[in-house]
């Protein structure tokens, strides 16, 4: 068996400040220097492999995935903040509860939702105010968030309860990154209340959605959304979930429905800001439908449009990291991984490897156009693979699509910014994104 190389603990010691501020750098000047997999010996958390290989990530998350779940980085500290619900739970709970919640991601169902995202879309676009510098991560937020929240409950009036359910998501996030990234310092936030705080903040976030749930209830009424196919989605037994599993599963449609794609969107935009020629392109592609009531059919035939937001998330893909640990001891591409060892699959530095792709470093837009998704699913993992993949990609692509659709024909995007800093937290963001948005002449 082969030996993976290693970083001490005083290595990681003294980078701390760096790892603490953004730890890609370290990450990259680690992979560059020792190979693409790796070993770390993380301060109170013990060692873990890093691993950006085409090989070692496939069979972690397909070919071998009943020999791993996911670390306690997911199940334990992202849990206490957003519950245990699919992002969260392993084992025969994540499994009960994926059967259970899948029918309503089914194609046919998000078919059903196709005009309220469009419609929060066009609502959300009436709020940019042309002409001048705005925040793209800020305005892509608003406006994934509310597709979210009208795809959830189809409501109108409840601006004002979201943007405050946005708010602690986002608190508690910042929170969480701090409590990874010094865990040697999480003794010291909970002797300063610092972690009971946030902790408060989630049980805010939960009455938010427990009143929303009870209103749907005292109505009676079918709002043919998602709460409802929650509502009535029942086990194997015909029994119905808890209300304590109710708003875990809420709590984690909200927390991962929101960010990933406002985060993709806000980075696409960015490259369509800086290529007019590329715009014009799109809005050619677009034009070709019909333009006032393009169906969910045709918004799957923008080979373009897609490639774009594809290449996006290849440079920036929103799960950077994905996390497992060893539940026995098992061979991965000649290592021998012991159980209970941590592994962090690096998809960042995946969808740029040299090996994996031509000219990995820039933004071609046309990469996949033409492609058949089997000749680079080795390597490519915007929403993870195997049975833990995102059980909400299909509503994420169609969404983003509808929104890059939208602004596209609304709007010529143009940026002053000559590269993007980013912000990798939960998931990767971008610092800011300053884009100007100059109204179309119709």
């Amino acid at each position: 068996m082969k030996k993976l190389p290693h970083i001490s603990a005083l290595t990681v010691i003294a980078n701390r400040k760096t790892i603490q501020k953004n730890p890609l750098p370290f990450h990259y000047t680690n992979f560059e220097r020792l190979g693409d997999s790796f070993v770390v010996s993380i301060p109170a958390e013990g060692k873990v492999i890093f691993s950006r290989d085409p090989e070692m990530v496939k069979a972690v998350l397909q070919k071998k995935h009943r020999s791993f779940e996911k670390s306690k980085l997911q199940t334990k500290d992202l849990a206490k903040y957003i519950g245990h619900g699919l992002l969260t739970s392993s084992g025969e709970h994540w499994r009960t509860h994926r059967r259970m919640i899948q029918p309503a991601f089914h194609q046919k169902k998000l078919k059903g939702l196709f005009t309220i995202m469009q419609l929060a879309i066009q609502e959300e676009l009436q709020r940019i105010q042309p002409d001048s510098p705005q925040n793209a991560l800020s305005l892509m937020g608003d406006l994934a968030f509310q597709v979210v929240a009208k795809t959830l409950f189809s409501h109108n009036d409840i601006r004002k309860p979201m943007a405050e359910l946005k708010r602690i998501t986002e608190l508690n996030q910042n929170m969480l990154v701090k409590e990874m990234r010094k865990p040697y310092f999480r003794w010291w936030f909970h002797l300063t209340g610092e972690i009971g705080k946030h902790l408060k903040f989630s049980d805010r976030a939960r009455a938010i959605l427990n009143t929303l749930v009870e209103n749907r209830i005292d109505q009676q009424t079918d709002g043919d959304d998602l709460l409802d196919m929650l509502l009535n989605a029942t086990y194997e037994d015909g029994t119905r979930m808890s209300r304590k599993q109710l708003l875990d599963e809420l709590m984690i449609l909200f927390t991962a429905g929101y960010e990933t794609t406002a985060s993709a969107l806000s980075f696409t935009l960015y490259f369509l800001a800086k290529d007019p020629a590329l715009q014009d392109r799109l809005y050619q592609e677009i034009q070709e439908m019909d333009n006032e009531s393009y169906t969910w059919q045709e918004l799957g035939k923008l080979e373009l449009a897609s490639s774009c937001i594809k290449e996006a998330m290849r440079l920036y893909p929103p799960a950077y990291f994905i996390d497992r640990v060893a539940i026995e001891a098992t061979e991965l591409n000649g290592y021998q991984i012991k159980s209970g060892t941590m592994v962090l699959l690096s998809m960042y530095e995946l969808h740029r490897h040299r090996s994996c792709w031509d000219d990995p470093e820039e933004y071609v837009a046309d990469r996949f156009v033409g492609l058949d998704p089997k000749s680079y699913s080795d390597y490519y993992y915007p929403f993870g693979a195997g049975p833990r993949m995102c059980i909400g990609n299909a509503m994420a692509t169609y969404e983003m699509l509808i929104a890059v659709v939208e602004i596209v024909k609304k709007f010529r995007l143009s940026t002053a910014m000559e590269a993007v800093d980013i912000n990798p937290l939960i998931t990767l963001k971008p610092q800011r994104i300053n884009l100007k948005f100059e109204k179309r002449e119709q």
